[in-house]
């Protein structure tokens, strides 16, 4: 089957949505100038570069209530900073519960019961129990092709990691399973991995 993304491709849902799998998913929580604090799941997300380290994450949809974006990306673009907090299996259903499409005043972390730690570079809310937290400053915000299209940049300028993820000085993600988007409304769990050495190492 070949077809083009602009005369559709004729099946029941979108083959491009589960595509480029497994995707980790960044939870991202944001503070508003206004006081309140929001967590949204975002697929879209990756680390971007080691020094210094840097995260991208997409927004691709928009709410009447956010002038053309969501929630986060409004945040963001009113304080500068947000954070990624990493989802674990055991976070699925609530994980699940803040993507949600709640209105701006909506806090999301009490919506579903999760509990909040202060971040310590940033004035944000992170979850407290996520096995890694990565504190951002924003670099860039870009629109890409499509109305409501957004690629949000940051640095990454404060590291928490959960103590029992730290297994012989290496975090271990099988110590947490991290959970990961498939497409559709599929998601896989990470149990498994191997090591490979990079050929003349």
């Amino acid at each position: 089957m070949f077809y083009r993304p602009s005369d559709g491709h004729g099946l029941p849902h979108n083959p491009f949505n589960a595509i480029v799998t497994p995707r980790p998913i960044g939870w991202i929580s944001t503070h508003g100038s206004d006081g309140s604090d929001n967590l949204a799941p975002y697929s879209f997300f990756n680390g971007v570069a080691y020094v210094p380290p840097q995260v991208m994450f997409a927004s691709t949809g928009s709410k009447d209530d956010r002038d053309g974006t969501k929630d986060s990306v409004a945040n963001i673009r009113e304080t500068g900073v947000f954070c990624v907090n990493v989802v674990e299996h055991a976070m699925k259903d609530v994980m699940n519960q803040t993507s949600g499409p709640w209105d701006a005043e909506t806090d999301e972390f009490d919506l579903a019961k999760i509990e909040k730690a202060a971040c310590s570079e940033i004035d944000c809310a992170r979850v407290a129990a996520t096995p890694a937290a990565l504190e951002c400053r924003m670099t860039q915000i870009v629109q890409i092709e499509g109305a409501a299209n957004f690629v949000v940049f940051g640095e990454v300028v404060g590291v928490h990691l959960r103590d029992d993820c730290i297994v012989d000085g290496i975090f271990d993600v099988l110590r947490y399973n991290p959970l990961t988007r498939l497409g559709y409304r599929d998601y896989s769990v990470i149990r498994d991995k191997f090591s490979l050495n990079r050929p003349g190492e």
